[in-house]
């Protein structure tokens, strides 16, 4: 029998990568990568599609008689919507936002599925998406320790030019401009992985055997962190901060993190 396993994992790929660069185009208005995330989403309809054909031609079943059957059709009119929007208007918000919901409910549909139908390979792909998570967390954390790095040495560099301390350490550095903005990218990047990590943990707590808390210490202090740089990027994008002001707040964010990763870890119920 034909394994769709590795099917899903592609079409998860491509719609994780899809949302990534929606976000990027939502926040700096890249129509290059609006064009990448543009096919991507492309490539899922299609895959999506041909479930759709195969399930009715073949199994002789529209999808849409269960609830979780139902939820896979949702999820492609969301991705048709959403292909359409992008296409023929500038909503961005709405695109982004549209997707992150389709994603969600494909990430429901299929730890679903994977569970009552695939056996084996449906434990497997749960497991899978738990690894997934834990990696784009991560990820996302590595991406922020970066910005904060450069941060950090904006404010160095900024003290040493107040301080009019011209030597080899203030060239050494780099320019003020460039590590504030290579600052704001490495958010830009890691903002959207956490959101999809959150997410992909969300859907596993709910489908593994595991009991899951909402207001475990670890969930909860998740969702403050992917608040804290939302506010960090609203301050940036809309209010115009930049500089030192910006480099500060970025600062305090990462020693919110710190916190959530190591205090909120060890006291977390099921997080290890």
């Amino acid at each position: 029998m034909f394994d769709f396993k590795w099917v899903y994992e592609l079409i998860l790929l491509l719609y994780g990568l899809s949302i990534v660069g929606y976000f990027i185009d939502f926040i700096q208005n890249n129509r290059k990568v609006n064009r990448i995330a543009f096919w991507l989403l492309s490539m899922v309809w299609i895959l999506q599609t041909i479930f759709l054909l195969t399930q009715f031609y073949m199994v002789e079943n529209f999808p849409i008689m269960t609830v979780y059957d139902g939820l896979y059709f949702y999820t492609w009119i969301l991705v048709t919507f959403s292909l359409i929007i992008n296409r023929l208007f500038r909503v961005d918000f709405l695109v982004f936002f549209t997707n992150i919901v389709g994603f969600l409910v494909m990430l429901i549909h299929i730890s679903t599925r994977a569970q009552n139908d695939l056996k084996d390979r449906g434990i497997e792909l749960v497991n899978e998406m738990l690894v997934v998570h834990i990696s784009l967390a991560i990820l996302s954390y590595g991406f922020f320790t970066l910005s904060f790095i450069f941060s950090l040495l904006y404010l160095l560099q900024y003290r040493l030019l107040k301080q009019k301390k011209w030597d080899a350490r203030l060239f050494r550095l780099g320019d003020l401009t460039k590590l504030d903005h290579f600052s704001y990218i490495a958010v830009v990047l890691g903002v959207p992985l956490l959101l999809i990590a959150i997410i992909l943990g969300i859907t596993w707590g709910y489908v593994s055997p595991d009991e899951f808390y909402w207001y475990d210490s670890k969930t909860l202090g998740s969702f403050l962190v992917l608040i804290v740089y939302m506010i960090y990027l609203f301050l940036r994008v809309v209010k115009g901060y930049q500089g030192r002001t910006i480099s500060l707040f970025n600062s305090a964010a990462f020693l919110f993190l710190l916190i959530n990763f190591f205090l909120f870890g060890s006291l977390s119920n099921f997080h290890f």
